[in-house]
C-alpha cells in the first residue's frame, strides 16, 4: 500500500492506540433521558437533503457538498493515500450519487448512503491503481514511480503508525480509520461498510489490538530499558 500521507494530525490518536484498553463510549450514550436535539435535527436534514437530490433540485447536492465536501475529501485522501486521488474519487462519488439517487430507499441515512458510495469508488481506485502497478513492475524498462506523499508525513512516530495501518487487513484499517480518525460512530460504519454494528466494534477492537502489538516495545527492551 505504501505511505499512506494520512490527514489529520496523529498525536492524541496514537497515544490512545497506544495506551487504550476499553471501548471509547459513543456520544449518543451520554443521553440517558430521551433523544437527543442534535440527533433529532440531523435526521431532518438528512430527511431535507435526500428530497431535495431525489428531485433534482441542484441545491440539494450544492448542500451536500457544502455540508459533507470537505470531511469526504479528507476521507478519500486517507483511503487512497494522496490529495489528487481524493479529489478525483469525491468528484466521482457525487456524479455516481447523482446518477442512482432513485435507487436509494431511505434504508440507510442519505448521508451514510453517499459515504457508501464515496467508499466503493476509493476502494475501485485502489484496485485500478494495484493492477496498473502490476503491469509497470511487468515491465523490466519501466522505472518504478513513487506514490506522494502528504506533506508534514515526516515525524518518526506518525510514520510508524502508517506503516503499522498498512500491515491491517482492510477491513480493520478502513472502520480504523472511520472510527478513531474521522469520527463516525459504529452504527454509521456499519451502514458504510454494509456489516453489522458489533462487527464493526470487533474489527476495531482487533485493529487497535494488531496495532498495539506493533507499536508497543517489546517487554524484554522495555525490561531493558529499567
Amino acid at each position: 500500500m505504501g505511505t499512506m500521507g494520512l490527514a489529520l494530525p496523529w498525536k492524541a490518536r496514537i497515544s490512545s492506540t497506544v495506551r487504550e484498553r476499553g471501548t471509547r463510549v459513543e456520544p449518543s450514550e451520554h443521553f440517558a433521558g430521551g433523544a437527543n436535539p442534535a440527533v433529532v435535527d440531523s435526521v431532518s436534514e438528512d430527511a431535507a437533503l435526500a428530497a431535495a437530490c431525489r428531485s433534482g433540485d441542484l441545491r440539494g447536492y450544492e448542500r451536500l457538498y457544502a455540508m459533507h465536501g470537505a470531511r469526504m475529501k479528507n476521507l478519500a485522501r486517507n483511503l487512497l493515500g494522496n490529495p489528487m486521488d481524493a479529489e478525483d474519487a469525491v468528484q466521482e462519488a457525487f456524479l455516481k450519487v447523482q446518477r442512482s439517487i432513485a435507487t436509494f430507499r431511505g434504508q440507510s441515512s442519505f448521508v451514510t448512503w453517499t459515504y457508501r458510495i464515496l467508499i466503493n469508488t476509493c476502494y475501485d481506485a485502489r484496485r485500478s491503481r494495484l493492477r496498473k502497478k502490476e503491469v509497470a513492475n511487468d515491465d523490466s524498462e519501466e522505472t518504478p514511480r513513487h506514490e506522494p506523499r502528504a506533506p508534514g508525513a515526516h515525524p518518526s512516530l506518525r510514520m510508524a503508525l502508517e506503516r503499522a495501518l498498512a500491515k491491517l487487513t482492510q477491513h480493520q484499517r478502513d472502520v480504523f480509520l472511520l472510527y478513531e480518525v474521522e469520527g463516525f460512530r459504529h452504527a454509521e460504519i456499519a451502514g458504510m461498510l454494509e456489516m453489522t454494528e458489533t462487527a464493526s466494534k470487533n474489527t476495531l477492537f482487533q485493529a487497535k489490538k494488531n496495532l498495539r502489538l506493533m507499536l508497543e516495545p517489546p517487554c524484554s527492551s522495555a525490561a531493558e530499558a529499567r
